[in-house]
């Protein structure tokens, strides 16, 4: 089973891409024990370690140039020694902080706590140092807790405060942060060790001291003994892939595995061939289109590169004409923009020299890009680069002077292979579904779509899962096993959506259907976003029926209404955007979530957020409190071609029924239109220019 647990993990994380190093805790370090070093800004990895100690599954993130995060699940005794009584499935998070970079003679040096949030089988806090001389490279660190098993002197911090005399031997109590715990203990160790690169090679060797002696693990006879010293060899065959071997304790041979790629990559740039098709798929015909002539071809040729042409005003001395235009297949919105300027300059006449684009996605009119023509009649060689664009609020085209009528209802289809994880059930950590998802959207027109999802199990082994819903809540959530037995077949989603503009900086979205795979329902999503402003707010309320378990088109009792006002940042600090949403949740409790997501201009997403609401710890249940992290990856940085197309993901610790949000839907509408927001488009002002 557990050969399994690892295998499936592996396949949740499939991507490879720059040099990394790492200790077998995911964290930045030698072998076990962690090093001052971090990993460049914004590294993404994926590791597994496996000892006979546990085996260990991390994702780590280097948060800011200063900060760098784990998440770690371990599966202790993963060989089920015979004699030990080790059966723990743990969640833990760490995070380490820089406090000095390295300089000529100062070393670096950073602090962490390698179990902020857990039930304490890894708690330890350090302060650490890391020189290099070369390619050797020195650590050494002092450590509480578990990194103070191996006692050198006695905790200074304690002539401070007494409070850091005596250390809670339930550190993390399974998801509450023991603040009076950190950097407590009578005593405190010293670890350390060295690594030296064989650059030629792309080879490490390691040799490290650790001041954890596992007393944890011997006593309940995982392993006899434990030495300090462990010793081994990291090879990287590829950029971005890391193999490591390594004797540790002197009892225990272990390996690893490491991915890891780079999140702030600039986007890729995917150059199609302007040979385009002689006809229009999905447009019928252009109307008034005697002063326009051009409309027509430079529809065909649009439509062609993935872009909807929805109408055009030209001017009446027809120097200026504005677009109305849809990105349907670019994951960049610059990229649509420099698409559609090419092909604008190849058959707009010469008088004209100012274009304009108003961004519609989906019927939001969210920004406008006014272009001065570089090869029109009238030649500017006196403006600079960057005053060739300019970004103005979105606003629709009134009075067109030509518009394009759109095959109505039109239907795209979608059929992929698919897997689903289910992760952190603490009976089996890992279970598994093959599926055929299948998917299809209907356009009725005036910006109404029908959306539908229906999956066709293939395999699975979801009818291993023996855990019933143990809540005093509302079960809204925590029944998910008898969704995934009882609806592996099922339908997902079919609902219908519509969304546009209440005014310049007014967007709206609303829907009604089969909303998700556990509720539906009718809602709407109103979002303010004054133009060029970091600040957003936002207003979602709906009334929703739980579904019933075999996901068909039947209702339980159970219903709600459920709402969130919300306020959104987009911070000027590392592409931080920072939310919170007050309100009422699924299972009727009130309180308010906390949103941190860091998202780049390629696509890529990492976050995290928590939700308190007025249900107590010990109602809630294990975990204390909801909190996760979001994932999410851009396809085109995998596959070899433009595409808006992305893999996300929640990773919760654990799934259970307070603070539970409808999933996908609900308070979407700022991050889903972020790749035409303003700063998004003005950090790309160059790439929207033809030729560069």
């Amino acid at each position: 089973m557990k050969s399994q647990i690892k295998y499936l993990l592996f396949l949740t994380f499939p991507w490879i891409s720059i040099d990394s190093s790492a200790a077998d805790f995911g964290t930045t370090g030698l072998i076990d024990i962690p090093s001052a070093r971090m990993m460049n800004d914004g590294e993404f990895k994926f590791l597994m370690s496996r000892q006979t100690v546990a085996d260990i599954y991390s994702l780590n993130y280097q948060a800011t140039p200063w900060l760098e995060s784990t998440f770690r699940y371990t599966i202790f005794n993963p060989d089920d020694v015979p004699g030990s009584v080790d059966d723990l499935y743990d969640r833990s998070y760490e995070v380490k902080l820089r406090l000095l970079r390295e300089r000529r003679i100062i070393p670096q040096l950073a602090v962490g706590v390698r179990d902020v949030l857990g039930t304490g089988a890894w708690d330890g806090e350090y302060l650490v140092a890391s020189k290099s001389f070369g390619n050797l490279d020195f650590t050494l660190g002092t450590g509480w807790g578990r990194l103070a098993e191996r006692s050198a002197f006695n905790n200074p911090l304690t002539g401070i405060s007494d409070r850091f005399e005596r250390r809670d031997a339930e550190t993390g109590r399974g998801g509450k942060v023991s603040f009076d715990n950190f950097f407590s203990g009578s005593d405190v160790g010293i670890f350390g060790g060295f690594s030296y690169d064989l650059s030629e090679w792309n080879t490490r060797f390691i040799v490290e001291y650790n001041s954890d002696s596992y007393a944890r693990e011997r006593r309940f006879g995982t392993i006899p003994d434990a030495s300090p010293y462990s010793y081994g060899l990291e090879w990287e065959p590829s950029p971005g892939l890391t193999l490591g071997i390594s004797r540790q304790q002197g009892n225990q041979t272990a390996f690893f595995i490491s991915a890891a790629t780079d999140t702030k990559a600039t986007a890729p740039r995917f150059t199609e061939n302007l040979v385009v098709p002689v006809s229009s798929n999905l447009a019928i015909q252009s109307e008034a289109a005697q002063r326009t002539n051009w409309y027509g071809r430079l529809l065909v040729d649009t439509e062609g590169m993935g872009l909807l042409l929805r109408s055009a005003y030209l001017s009446e001395d027809e120097t200026s004409v504005s677009f109305e235009l849809s990105n349907r297949q670019y994951n960049l919105t610059a990229d649509a923009i420099n698409r559609f300027l090419t092909l604008a300059e190849i058959h707009l006449p010469a008088q004209v020299n100012m274009i304009e684009i108003v961004l519609n996605d989906g019927g939001i009119r969210t920004q406008s890009i006014r272009y001065q023509r570089q090869f029109g009649a009238q030649q500017r060689p006196w403006l600079s680069r960057e005053d060739l664009v300019e970004i103005r609020p979105g606003q629709p085209l009134f009075d067109p002077t030509v518009r394009t009528r759109y095959r109505i209802p039109n239907v795209s289809f979608g059929a992929d292979l698919a897997m689903r994880v289910s992760l952190f059930d603490p009976d089996q950590p890992a279970r598994y579904q093959v599926m055929l998802k299948t998917t299809a959207a209907m356009d009725l027109g005036n910006y109404f779509t029908l959306y539908g999802s229906y999956n066709f199990d293939i395999d699975n082994d979801f009818d291993t899962i023996t855990r019933d819903a143990n809540s005093v809540l509302p079960h809204v959530r925590s029944e998910i096993a008898r969704y995934l037995k009882e609806g592996d077949t099922g339908l997902d989603t079919l609902y219908l959506q519509k969304q546009g503009n209440l005014g310049r900086d007014l967007y709206y979205r609303a829907y009604s259907g089969y909303l998700e795979e556990m509720f539906a329902g009718i809602g709407s999503e109103i979002l303010y976003s004054p133009f060029n402003s970091r600040l957003a707010f936002g207003l979602n309320l709906n009334y929703v029926r739980q579904r019933d378990y075999d996901k068909d088109l039947d209702l339980l009792d159970y219903s709600v209404l459920t709402g969130h006002v919300s306020a959104y940042w987009a911070t000027p600090w590392y592409n931080y955007d920072l939310a919170v949403h007050v309100g009422r949740y699924l299972a009727k409790d009130k309180g308010a979530t906390f949103e941190i997501r860091r998202t780049f201009d390629n696509g890529w997403m990492v976050g995290a957020w928590a939700t308190f609401t007025d249900v107590s710890a010990e109602d809630f249940g294990e975990g204390s409190f909801d909190k996760g992290l979001f994932f999410r990856i851009p396809f085109d940085q995998l596959l070899p071609g433009n595409t808006r197309g992305a893999y996300t993901t929640r990773i919760r610790s654990v799934q259970r029924d307070g603070g539970q949000r409808l999933e996908s839907i609900a308070t979407t509408l700022w991050y889903d239109l972020r790749p035409s927001r303003y700063d998004a488009l003005v950090n790309n002002r160059l790439r929207m220019i033809p030729g560069l």
